[in-house]
C-alpha cells in the first residue's frame, strides 16, 4: 500500500469514530459551542448551510458576529470532512477559510432548550 493510500485509509477510519456534530442534525435556532485549544466559538444555526459565528478569531478582529458558511473540519491539512460543523480533535474551517486550532470540546444547545421569556 502506498503512503498516500495508507494515510487516506487511516483518515477514513478515524472519521468513523469522531465525536462530531453533523450539519444535517442541526436545525435553525440551534447553537453549537466549540472550544478549541486557543478560543471559544459560538455558532448559531440560521438556516441550512448558514451560520452566525462569534468568538475566537472574529472577536480578535472585532467583527463578531459574522454570517457565513462552514466548510467543515480538517485534520490540520487540506483533507476536509464537509458534512460536519465540528469534531473533537479536528480543526474547524469557516467559509472565509479561517481555520481554528484543534477542537477540544463541543456542546450543542438545541433551539427548544432555551428558556422562554414571558
Amino acid at each position: 500500500m502506498t503512503a498516500i493510500a495508507h494515510t487516506l485509509a487511516t483518515r477514513v477510519e478515524q472519521g468513523r469514530t469522531l465525536e462530531e456534530v453533523r450539519k444535517k442534525d442541526l436545525r435553525a435556532g440551534d447553537r453549537v459551542l466549540v472550544t478549541t485549544r486557543n478560543s471559544v466559538y459560538i455558532i448559531w444555526v440560521l438556516d441550512e448551510g448558514v451560520y452566525c459565528v462569534s468568538g475566537g478569531w472574529f472577536d480578535l478582529r472585532r467583527i463578531s458576529p459574522q454570517k457565513m458558511g462552514i466548510s467543515g473540519c480538517t485534520w490540520g491539512g487540506t483533507a476536509i470532512k464537509q458534512d460536519i460543523v465540528a469534531a473533537c480533535g479536528l480543526h474547524l474551517e469557516f467559509g472565509n477559510s479561517v481555520r481554528t486550532t484543534r477542537i477540544r470540546h463541543i456542546r450543542v444547545i438545541p433551539a427548544q432548550a432555551r428558556p422562554s421569556v414571558n
